[in-house]
């Protein structure tokens, strides 16, 4: 038999030793300004921030929990601090088109100064424009226009009257308008001495009153004309009296923002507008003003007192960088479309929704734009439209602002078009490999916009260096959040269980998050325990509490062995018939089981029947492993000659589904002892996945599979022969908890490491396994033997019992 060597408590968890630490506690320590083994990272985003050229964003993909935001932002930051600070950007009115607000860019805080001036300008228009239209020179000026118009109206009607005067006529009015009326005496006759004239003298008296009715009509089509001519005449001094008082105050501005063209442009559409509407700066009468709160409530402006027109000079800035020191870094939380992209809000007046530029919103592009904007790719790909809205921006380098109706021309409702402004951003996405991937398979656009991956790694070397810096970051938390000290101990425990969580006695995690949730409960149960320092015993503490926590269903497992509810020997031995084990993921939760996995084999034609995916519980992997077990079978001792064999598979009382190859071993083991009718020990267990030439492959979850067995082996009591058989491969991840270590120094349980099927069936059944001899047959007494007969006589059956039957035929 080949002696297979178990493993020492030693060999079986790798400690940390306080005593490498020159610290007492990690008060003693800095904080830590390097990631931990993300070299590669760090060489991807240099590039990223190094490379100037379109499309050149990143995504940074890893693990949850590897706190690749903080990394992004850390580096975003570095760089953006030695960058110039980004140019301000405004909407303002467009006179020539409102429904297209025009964008201007001036230098950083060169937009709020602008924004002030503008609202200092109202303000000081409306008192000059006051002053202009209330000065003695205007009003006597427009008195001038008014008398003149007066007196034209009124020498046309006196030259109306002294014709009618002279042919016995006066002019009168009536409800009806104006009438001529026949005089004598200086006095109206009445309609009864009218009608007493004669005939003749009425005849007469008729025709000059139609002759004076058109002549008067004649006037009076001129009064219209005579009217505009005043009001043109008025509004030519309303603007010559506005200009004068306007072209002093914005050349001032013309001066100030003279280097900036599109400003200066602006200006003059504002100095042309005002002046035009110089009225709307007069505010209405004060019966005017209290007739309009009467009817429409004090919230609304009345027409003419400036608070909805004084609005079209007013300036939106909408990216002000007046007070950074550097490009900016902007995270968006929440990546809806509009957050992106920006909006524009509308209010509601009298039953209509209003909107003007003053209420165009900006977006997180708008804030980050000249700098860097860090978005979460899934909370990004779970809004509508959110990530066509982004791509859209990057392709096109510019911002346009518009509603996702408008986007997807849904929508036909006339409203702002804000001009687009340029954009000039760096983007990193921050997400897991799988949406990485499956981004860069199903969006052609991906590829071209994100050409930098910044692939973190979730593991580590388990070296001195990286536990040095290790013991740096459980100070920076503890600093940070103000949590107690941890001393050497603590910290060695700390490491031992991150060790653990990567299922690798030679790694470390950098999984931020399940080690910074230790740090913080480690700190919790010491001051439970009234301690200053956290210790070892307080990580211990944490971890036993985050298990229990979450333990129930295992617990209930156990219970249900324990109690025979599922069977599962742990003593004598049993033909056909092992233990297996399995791990069951539950959220951050995983724990071992046992399974028994039974065999039976009858005469047949070279088939191995697994039940499990004959009733569709079994997953592609784990019939893959049963069908290289039966290429082993069929290649080690059937080659030449046929396999009359046929066999089942089951893990028994199992009734969920099964997925792996990892009891592809038990189940090879167990179909080799049903086949040579030699019993298994059931105070063994076994894991591990096997190829077609009999060797034995590592595994997942083997901590906790051994774990699993050594719980069922313990509530039953300990005799010195349990234990598990694992691939020597996995011995590196072994990291196993200090009760089962206990039991292996005490020698009340087993970990065996097996390389190859023959080593595995020696231990299980006690017997050699047997190589095969010079003269091609295997020794008797060996495993091999048995098999190789069993078989040779289940061929011989077969073609005793063909022959029978073609006798029969015969």
């Amino acid at each position: 038999m080949s002696n297979i060597r178990e493993l020492t408590a030693a060999e079986a968890y790798q400690r940390t030793d306080p005593s490498q630490f020159t610290f007492e506690t990690t008060a003693e320590l800095e904080d830590l300004t390097d990631s931990i083994g993300q070299a590669r990272a760090v060489e991807a985003i240099q590039f990223g921030l190094g490379i100037e050229s379109q499309g050149y964003n990143m995504f940074a993909l890893g693990p949850a929990g590897t706190d690749m935001q903080a990394f992004v932002r850390q580096y975003f930051e570095q760089k953006a601090q030695a960058e110039p600070v980004p140019d301000d950007w405004c909407y303002v009115n467009n006179f020539d088109e409102p429904h297209k607000p025009r964008a201007l860019q001036l230098p950083a805080g060169k937009g709020g100064e602008f924004r002030q001036d503008m609202q200092k300008l109202v303000q000081e228009l409306q008192t000059a424009i006051s002053a202009a239209f209330e000065s003695e020179e205007f009003q006597t000026r427009q008195q001038v226009l008014q008398q003149e118009f007066q007196e034209r109206q009124a020498q046309t009607f006196k030259q109306v009257q002294e014709q009618a005067e002279q042919q016995g006529l006066t002019i009168l009015r009536t409800p009806a308008g104006l009438a001529f009326a026949p005089v004598r005496d200086g006095e109206v006759l009445s309609r009864e001495e009218v009608e007493k004239m004669p005939e003749e003298e009425r005849n007469q008296l008729e025709k000059r009153v139609e002759e004076l009715q058109e002549q008067l009509q004649k006037a009076l089509r001129q009064m219209p004309t005579w009217q505009r001519e005043m009001r043109e005449r008025m509004t030519e001094l309303n603007q010559q009296v506005a200009s004068v008082a306007v072209a002093g105050l914005i050349d001032e501005l013309r001066q100030k923002y003279g280097v900036f063209a599109e400003v200066v442009e602006h200006l003059n559409g504002v100095q042309k507008d005002v002046v035009e509407n110089a009225r709307d700066f007069l505010g209405p009468s004060e019966q005017a003003a209290e007739m309009f709160k009467a009817m429409f409530g004090a919230g609304m402006a009345a027409p003419g007192t400036g608070t909805a027109t004084m609005r079209r000079y007013q300036v939106n800035l909408i990216a002000d960088n007046g007070a950074a020191s550097g490009a900016l870094v902007i995270y968006e939380d929440n990546p809806t479309y509009q957050n992106l992209v920006g909006r524009v809000d509308q209010i509601a007046q009298m039953g209509a929704l209003l909107t003007d530029f003053q209420l165009i919103k900006p977006g997180a592009l708008h804030r980050a734009n000249g700098g860097y904007l860090i978005l979460d790719a899934r909370k990004l790909l779970l809004q509508p439209y959110a990530w066509e809205g982004l791509k859209r921006a990057l392709q096109s380098r510019r911002i346009p602002i518009e509603s996702v109706a408008q986007m997807l021309s849904l929508m036909s409702t006339v409203s702002l078009e804000p001009e687009p402004i340029p954009l000039d951003v760096k983007v990193g996405l921050v997400g897991e490999r799988l949406l990485y991937y499956m981004l860069h398979q199903a969006d052609p656009d991906f590829a071209d916009l994100f050409k930098v991956a910044i692939d973190f790694e979730d593991r580590v070397d388990r070296t001195s260096e990286n536990q040095m810096l290790y013991a740096h970051m459980i100070a920076t938390l503890a600093r940070k959040e103000s949590l107690r000290p941890f001393d050497r101990s603590a910290v060695a425990r700390v490491i031992e269980h991150s060790a653990r969580m990567v299922e690798d006695a030679e790694k470390l995690s950098t999984e931020r998050r399940g080690v910074d949730d230790l740090v913080r409960e480690a700190n919790y149960w010491a001051g439970q325990a009234g301690r200053q320092v956290v210790t070892a015993a307080d990580v211990q503490t944490a971890i036993e509490a985050q298990i229990r926590r979450l333990d129930r269903v295992r617990e209930q497992t156990q219970e249900a062995i324990r109690r025979g509810t599922v069977l599962i020997d742990t003593e004598g031995k049993k033909v056909g018939q092992i233990n297996g084990l399995s791990v069951v993921g539950m959220g951050n939760y995983a724990y071992g089981q046992p399974s028994r996995i039974t065999a039976r084999i009858r005469m047949g034609k070279g088939e191995v029947v697994d039940i499990e995916r004959e009733v569709e519980l079994g997953g592609p992997i784990h019939s893959k492993g049963v069908l290289i077990l039966s290429s082993f079978i069929a290649g080690r001792y059937a080659s030449e000659q046929p396999l009359s064999l046929s066999a089942s598979l089951v893990f028994e009382q199992s009734y969920g589904g099964v997925e792996g190859d990892s009891a592809s071993s038990a189940e090879l083991y167990t179909l080799l002892s049903a086949i040579s009718e030699q019993p298994i020990k059931q105070s063994l267990a076994v894991t591990g996945s096997v190829n077609q030439h009999g060797q034995v492959q590592a595994i997942g979850g083997v901590n906790y599979k051994i774990e699993g067995f050594f719980d069922i082996c313990k509530a039953r009591g300990l005799n010195g022969e349990h234990g598990v058989l694992v691939p020597v491969s996995n011995v590196k991840n072994l990291m196993l908890r200090q009760d089962v270590l206990d039991a292996i120094a005490a020698g009340q349980f087993h970990i065996y490491p097996v390389e190859t099927i023959d080593q595995g069936i020696e231990i299980l059944t006690g017997m050699p396994a047997g190589e095969r001899g010079a003269d091609g047959k295997y020794a008797e007494g060996t495993i091999n033997y048995l098999v190789a007969q069993r078989l040779a006589k289940l061929v011989e059956k077969q073609r005793e019992l063909s022959g029978k039957a073609k006798e029969g035929e015969v």
